[in-house]
């Protein structure tokens, strides 16, 4: 596995632009009414990925990895030619492979058959024969080109904030953030959320922990009022000489009085070697992001999301919620809710983008029929 992400296959292949995306969602784009249908499945599959895989008992990093080979297998296929509930199958069975976290085929069958089977999903043609995955499998990682190391956001928000000790990202105590242990969790979930878009397409992961961090700075209400009150002390506090002490007692003042100083967090962001205003676009997608799934109306909510902390649901009190999350965008009534999109819609939009795509390539403008089915178009291709 490669240690140095800007020498991996991930950087080099995978961090793709925007046309690419747009370019790869040009066959679908002719089956649907709306073009906002495809942002909902980003956000419909990742959920789908996340409640099989804690099915499955995966960790969180081997779910991204899932949903990461998802968006890379979707960058060269269309939805509406393929049966993207085998291609999940087949991207968790892979991702346990590749982050060492295997699950036996019979096992992944047998759950994703019956996760599948139940509703919202319905899904009755799911294959029992274990071949079928494996055939699948075969067809994923070609689709990968074999590129089966995927770098994560986590890795960096965990370095960052003296979390956990890597020996790769080794970096001096001043140059660590020290945040409260719901801070973090709060990062950790907006990462986790990340992958409801093809922002781990569109920029390296370290970029995406940074700017996770910077959210949770401003969304988290304790660590704001802590912002908020160290700008008003450095404003009021008159500049005046102090005798100077040694290290030695400065050391066993701040000892004596049993607190640490506290952080200057702008102060911490800015000295990044990163583009700030590049941190700031990603943020508005993020927001972006939870914007349109406040309208994907789903009936389960996912625990480990940073959603409560963009729109407020079932809070005592306007603005706050129980966990010290603040609330800068005021929830919607059911009234003012703007029309969205259910798993069972989407489910049906599907079917139809399906439906006439075999239709259309089953009566081509030659009056040939041609092939349908991507792993017969392989085959038939391979001779």
């Amino acid at each position: 596995m490669a240690t140095d992400f800007w020498a991996s296959s991930h950087y080099k292949r995978w961090i793709v632009d925007r046309a690419t995306l747009k370019e790869s969602r040009s066959d679908d784009l002719q089956y649907v009414d709306d073009p906002e249908y495809l942002d909902f499945f980003a956000i419909f599959f990742a959920n789908v990925i996340t409640k099989l895989g804690k099915k499955l008992n995966f960790r969180q990093r081997v779910i991204a990895t899932a949903i990461v080979f998802f968006r890379r297998f979707y960058i060269k296929n269309p939805y509406c030619e393929t049966d993207p509930f085998i291609v999940i199958a087949a991207c968790c069975y892979v991702a346990g492979k590749a982050e060492e976290s295997p699950v036996h085929i019979k096992n992944m069958v047998a759950e994703a058959r019956l996760f599948f089977s139940q509703q919202p999903y319905g899904v009755k043609y799911f294959p029992s024969d274990n071949s079928k995955l494996a055939e699948m499998e075969f067809y994923l990682v070609a689709d990968l080109e074999c590129d089966l190391t995927v770098f994560h956001p986590y890795r960096t928000l965990l370095a960052i904030c003296k979390k956990e000790s890597s020996n790769d990202l080794q970096t001096e105590a001043d140059g660590q953030l020290e945040l409260p242990d719901d801070a973090f969790q709060l990062a950790w979930s907006i990462i986790n959320d990340t992958y409801r878009s093809d922002l781990c397409l569109l920029y390296p992961p370290h970029l995406l922990a940074i700017t996770a961090l910077y959210l949770a700075v401003v969304l988290h209400g304790p660590t704001r009022e802590l912002l908020q009150q160290r700008s008003h002390s450095v404003e009021a506090t008159p500049v005046h000489s102090s005798p100077r002490r040694s290290s030695r007692q400065s050391s066993s003042a701040s000892l004596s009085h049993g607190k640490k100083p506290s952080q200057d967090f702008v102060a911490f962001f800015a000295e990044l070697n990163v583009s700030m205003p590049l941190v700031a676009t990603i943020a508005q997608e993020i927001i972006s992001l939870y914007t349109l799934w406040e309208r994907y109306l789903e009936d389960s909510d996912l625990v480990d999301s940073a959603r409560s902390a963009f729109y407020g649901h079932a809070q005592t009190q306007p603005g706050a919620s129980h966990s010290g999350v603040s609330t800068p965008v005021e929830s919607l009534d059911d009234a003012q809710r703007p029309h969205g999109a259910t798993p069972t819609f989407l489910l049906q939009v599907l079917t139809r983008m399906r439906e006439n795509r075999l239709s259309d390539m089953a009566h081509a403008s030659s009056g040939r029929p041609v092939a349908v089915n991507k792993m017969l178009e392989r085959t038939q291709a391979a001779g």
